[in-house]
């Protein structure tokens, strides 16, 4: 049998039809078939998976109400420490009047304020806080100093201070507001606060006196007496505003002074001076 080309003849010259060979792949055609094969794996891949879940949504059932307590736990308490810091602050009103004590021992020690809403009344006094004491001398004799003006010594080492610190500028001021605000007028404690104000002042006029030296070389302070001297601001010129400028004193009764304090407030003086 003779074959030539896609034809032949068979049996007698019978024309006979056979099929074109198949083509054979070109240059695109075999970098079709290189690419990246489809495995059975991929094949059968889920399509549309949602993706994987993160942060809390990623935790067990358990865990997911525990952080959901915890939560509520703290927005809680973050509403009742605001609700208390607005009551601490705000003007006098039935709820404070009803639960004073209880806002009280909310925002004390740690969270005073030191500020109050709604634009309080300005202060219109100087407000200075004296101190005299009852000293024994080395040689056994017992003298009353003159009275010592605290805030003045305070006033001199501000001006010109362009860094002033917070000891000079708010310390005494504030023991003594602390102090007043806790009393009664008749410079009786009120509950233990008073008694933890007039401990509080009495270190902090105790320590200046003995940077004074107000026992002189080595004598030692027995008792002190505090005092206030509240003067009226006087009005602007342009004012009609008439207000008396005589000084208005409040005077404590003595107070002793313990031995321990006298002892650890002068080796504290001698430990400052001898810096």
């Amino acid at each position: 049998m003779d074959a030539y080309g896609g034809h032949g003849t068979q049996d007698g010259g019978a024309e006979v039809h056979r099929p074109d060979p198949a083509p054979r792949p070109g240059p695109e055609g075999a970098a079709a078939a290189d690419a990246a094969p489809v495995t059975e794996e991929a094949s059968t891949a889920p399509t549309g998976a949602p993706p994987p879940r993160t942060g809390v949504a990623a935790l067990s059932t358990r865990y997911q109400i525990g952080a959901a307590v915890a939560l509520a736990v703290v927005a809680v308490a973050a509403c009742v420490h605001i609700g208390m810091v607005f009551l601490h602050v705000a003007p006098s009103n039935t709820v404070t009047k009803a639960h004073g004590e209880a806002i009280d021992e909310w925002i004390y020690p740690e969270f005073e304020q030191n500020w109050k809403l709604f634009a309080p009344n300005p202060l219109q006094q100087n407000i200075a806080v004296e101190v005299r004491a009852e000293v024994r001398t080395a040689d056994g004799e017992t003298r009353t100093t003159g009275w010592y003006d605290l805030s003045a010594e305070d006033g001199r080492a501000i001006d010109g201070n362009p860094l002033p610190s917070h000891t000079q500028q708010n310390e005494l001021r504030r023991a003594f507001d602390f102090f007043t605000n806790t009393h009664n007028a008749d410079g009786r404690p009120v509950g233990v606060r008073g008694t933890l104000s007039e401990t509080y002042l009495r270190r902090i006029v105790l320590l200046r006196l003995e940077r004074d030296g107000a026992a002189g070389p080595g004598g030692d302070v027995r008792r002190i007496q505090v005092r206030s001297r509240s003067t009226a601001v006087p009005p602007p010129s342009w004012s009609r505003e008439r207000v008396s400028l005589k000084p208005v004193y409040r005077t404590m009764p003595w107070w002793d002074v313990p031995a321990d304090e006298t002892t650890t407030h002068a080796q504290a003086a001698a430990a400052g001076g001898a810096r």
